[in-house]
């Protein structure tokens, strides 16, 4: 009778080991093919987020993707409502990012663009004329009318304006922050340099603007926005865990690199018109080289290989 009951129970108990391997694969097999963007209205992030989004879509991941501000990009990050953002640029967004990152609600996963720049931009005949460093606003305030346009409320490089104006940086202290948009602000900057008018707003590189205007970057605000003209580096930021529970995307991301060059000609596209989805199609299609690098060990969904499968898929040779 011991004999059968100890048999019994061992039997019990190698079913129990093996089921619990099973589930352990089966777990391990169900990575998520949902990958949910968020960005936050600016060109350069809508077009690097249609960029990746297509090739996830053609390793047949399904995507979406929300247009939030910036503190709320992290509140999704960090309370678990989106996986993934390609617009954490650094040091300007530090007094944002840098908590969620420092409590381990979010991952910073790695770089994927340097040698950018970021900080306030003037038109060229306003640089000609004498204005080349924030120092030089205040002499000019009646030209300028006191204000000084940014994006949208709440996004990093309004809050860096706002606390020029709240420390009387540069005699700035009775100046007036203009939020708007992205676009808002550029349609500004459009409207005032047909006629000649001053500005001074927030400006960045990549971006069309360095293009579509003629402008240049206003030196010495390197205690707010960083040395070199506001020199930043653009990091990719998850979910807290996320590559862990999701190791093919992990690597996708860990892979994924741009240029400035790469957005530039993205951003005109679709600045032309074109949606980010096209644009991105019709760059990987007559640039395909850096899929090589980017689907280095990646898989697509069904387990086939990577690279062939985005060539395929985007109709490349």
């Amino acid at each position: 009778m011991y004999i059968k009951k100890a048999s019994i129970l061992l039997v019990l108990f190698f079913f129990a080991v093996a089921s619990g391997f099973a589930a352990g694969e089966a777990e391990e097999a169900e990575e998520p093919t949902l990958v949910r963007f968020v960005e936050v209205g600016w060109l350069d992030i809508e077009a690097t987020t249609a960029m990746t989004r297509l090739v996830l879509e053609s390793l047949g991941y399904e995507t979406t993707s929300e247009v939030v501000s910036v503190p709320v990009a992290y509140q999704a990050l960090a309370s678990g409502d989106a996986d993934v953002f390609l617009g954490n640029w650094m040091p300007s967004m530090a007094s944002i990012s840098d908590p969620h990152i420092e409590e381990g609600t979010v991952d910073r996963v790695t770089d994927n663009l340097q040698g950018a720049k970021y900080t306030l931009a003037v038109p060229q005949y306003v640089y000609d004329a004498g204005v080349t460093s924030v120092a030089d606003l205040a002499d000019h305030e009646e030209e300028f009318g006191e204000e000084i346009y940014g994006i949208e409320a709440g996004n990093d490089g309004n809050l860096l304006i706002e606390a020029m104006i709240d420390d009387d940086a540069f005699g700035l202290g009775g100046w007036e922050l203009v939020e708007s948009s992205e676009a808002g602000m550029l349609s500004e900057v459009g409207s005032r340099t047909r006629n000649d008018e001053w500005i001074v707003f927030l400006g960045w590189a990549p971006h069309p603007m360095n293009t579509v205007y003629e402008i240049d970057y206003l030196a010495d605000a390197d205690d707010y926005f960083g040395p070199d003209y506001g020199a930043a580096t653009v990091y990719t930021n998850v979910r807290a865990g996320y590559t862990e529970e999701a190791p093919n995307m992990g690597r996708f991301l860990e892979n994924l690199q741009f240029d400035l060059e790469m957005e530039n000609e993205l951003m005109l596209m679709i600045d032309e018109g074109m949606s980010g989805e096209d644009a991105a199609r019709e760059w990987l299609q007559d640039n395909p080289g850096v899929l090589d690098a980017w689907l280095d060990g990646v898989t697509a969904v069904d387990g086939s290989p990577g690279l062939e499968t985005v060539r395929t898929a985007l109709g490349i040779d």
